[in-house]
């Protein structure tokens, strides 16, 4: 009986293991994808600025019209 209640308790704490693996895994996922939608963000608001800016200046020498 020992012998099976031994293999019981190793089967429990490898699927617990690979369960919290899994977690892990999935936590690490979504915390890219986070990043990588910051960055993103980030660029675009970088490159708006920059728009703006270069009409500020075509506005400030006349090259605007």
């Amino acid at each position: 009986m020992d012998s099976q209640n031994a293999s019981y308790q190793a089967g429990q704490a490898k699927a617990q293991t690979e369960e919290k693996a899994s977690n892990m895994m999935d936590k690490a996922c979504c915390a890219g994808q986070a990043a990588k939608e910051t960055v993103k963000e980030g660029g675009s608001q970088m490159q708006d600025k920059a728009t703006s800016a270069m009409d500020s200046v075509k506005e400030a020498t006349g090259m605007n019209k």
